[in-house]
């Protein structure tokens, strides 16, 4: 009787190697998780600076500073990897959950800081009345603005990000543009307004308008992002 040499693959093997993948998986989601906590600081710092100053023109020109730095440093914006949930498959969803909760505590953390400065004096009579004006505000129209920002979002990144290896001035400029008009505008951001309602507001005032705002900007970028996809 002929004997079958088996490769040897124990249980403790297929653990091991099961494990290892596991830590992989792990650590990449943390990674992710971290650059989309970073992305949310950086838009609460636009924020900072959008409230800290007097003319709306200046402020939402400095606003920008947070989308060029997410856009440089290759970080996770919910606004920015969203619109493009038409060109990816299933799980890409779950990837942009992630997000959305890494930007969440990103600007939470950021909220909380502020509120131990002096700076927060300065800026929360403003911010108090920003998010309530959102908070008071219809949901389909919550949802209308923030479908607009998703548009402009998906032009700002797509647009940047399309510049390749040669990006320049002009691939800024663009961002500067498309993010001064959504402020200019009125248009809703889902990730600004997490660091305004929760620097102003109490959790039961804002979280079926932000809510709302997300599923607004989802709609906007994939809309804007399926067009440019028809048009190749």
């Amino acid at each position: 009787m002929k004997v079958v040499n088996l490769p040897l693959f124990t249980f403790d093997k297929m653990c091991v190697k099961m494990t290892s993948m596991g830590d992989e998986i792990m650590v990449k989601y943390l990674k992710e998780f971290a650059l989309a906590v970073l992305a949310g600081m950086a838009i609460s710092i636009g924020c900072v600076v959008y409230l800290s100053v007097e003319n709306a023109v200046a402020g939402s020109i400095l606003f920008s500073v947070g989308l060029l730095t997410v856009l440089s440093f290759g970080l996770n914006l919910f606004t920015g990897k969203s619109p493009y949930i038409v060109k990816n498959p299933p799980s890409y969803i779950l990837f942009t959950l992630l997000v959305w909760l890494g930007n969440f505590v990103g600007t939470g953390i950021s909220a909380a800081l502020v509120h131990f400065t002096r700076v927060n004096d300065k800026i929360i009579e403003k911010c108090t009345s920003i998010a309530q004006t959102k908070a008071d505000d219809s949901l389909i129209s919550l949802f209308i603005l923030a479908l607009f920002c998703g548009m402009m979002m998906f032009i700002a990144v797509d647009a940047f990000n399309n510049q390749g290896e040669k990006k320049n001035f002009s691939s800024s400029l663009i961002v500067v543009f498309c993010v001064s008009v959504f402020i200019l505008a009125g248009f809703e951001h889902s990730v600004a307004d997490m660091f305004y309602f929760m620097l102003a507001l109490n959790f039961k005032e804002w979280i079926l308008p932000l809510i709302v705002i997300t599923l607004g900007n989802v709609v906007g970028g994939n809309i804007f992002c399926l067009l440019a996809k028809l048009k190749k």
